[in-house]
Order: structure tokens, then C-alpha cells, then sequence
């Protein structure tokens, strides 16, 4: 999937968002929150897990956390999860590993965000390629995935 096929998504939703696209990789938290000019907290990470029979978690954390692996295993009530390999995360999502947005995915996966992402009125994730990042309402990524919030980060 490509930049101007999330675009699409969220333009055919009804959602207000911006895609910014820079020269380089903005793949890190750091390197997205040095080219947008903000706190690391403010960068989310859409990350693509799996539970043990295989099936496809989506975690979504601020950038300044990490996220808790036994938390979500306990959330989803699943033995265990682990981060997904980049092949997978391909064919899950669409998106390669470092690009994956929050919304407009390949197929609809289960999405769990932490409580700390919603405090913020606009949050910034991966925009489709690596580098280009999206600029979203977290209130639209828990509508778009039918996402539900729960405590999933690093204290």
C-alpha cells in the first residue's frame, strides 16, 4: 500500500489528517519528533504483534514508552505475543515495518491504544512509507479500528 492510498482511506472516512513527507527516514521516534519539531510523547508506534496461534495484534504507544508484551498477552487473553517480523508485518498491514500507520490497514486487525495516546488532541505516526508521517486525532484511530484503550506500555 502507498502514501496516497491511506490518503484515500481517510479522505473516503471523513477524517481530517495531514501526511507530511520529508527527504529522509523518519522510521525512529527520534528522527519524527526531530523533523516535526515535537516531544517524543506526541510520536506514536504502531506496533504490528502476533499471539502464539499467529493472529495479528495492533499496539499503539507514545513514543516515550515501550510496549509491554505480558500486557497485551493479558488484555487480549492470549498466552503470549511477540513483535511481528517484518514480512509479516508487510502482509498484515500492507505497510512496511517503520511506515505502518495507525489506520488504513490491508485487513482490519484487532487494536489495542494505551490510555496516554488519547490525551493528546493530534498525534504522529507512520505515514505509509518510511518517510513520511501522518498527523491524526487519536479519537479517529479508536473509531477507525474499532480500537479498544487499555493500559498496554512500560510504567
Amino acid at each position: 500500500m502507498s502514501v496516497e492510498e491511506l490518503k484515500s482511506f481517510l479522505m473516503n472516512k471523513g477524517v481530517e489528517a495531514k501526511v507530511f513527507m520529508f527527504n529522509e527516514d523518519t522510521k525512529t521516534v527520534e528522527r519524527a519528533a526531530k523533523k516535526l519539531g515535537v516531544e517524543r510523547e506526541r510520536v506514536i508506534k504502531s506496533m504490528v504483534l502476533v499471539d502464539e496461534r499467529g493472529v495479528p495484534i495492533l499496539a499503539i504507544i507514545t513514543g516515550d514508552k515501550n510496549v509491554d508484551l505480558e500486557k497485551v498477552a493479558k488484555v487480549c487473553k492470549v498466552e503470549s505475543v511477540k513483535i511481528a517480523r517484518p514480512r509479516a508485518v508487510k502482509n498484515i498491514t500492507g505497510y512496511e515495518a517503520g511506515a505502518v500507520p495507525p489506520v488504513g490497514h490491508k485487513k482490519a486487525i484487532k487494536t489495542i491504544i494505551d490510555p496516554k495516546v488519547m490525551v493528546f488532541s493530534k498525534v504522529y505516526g507512520g505515514g505509509g512509507e518510511i518517510n513520511a508521517l501522518l498527523e491524526i486525532n487519536p479519537a479517529d484511530i479508536l473509531k477507525l479500528n474499532n480500537a479498544r484503550i487499555e493500559k498496554i506500555s512500560t510504567d
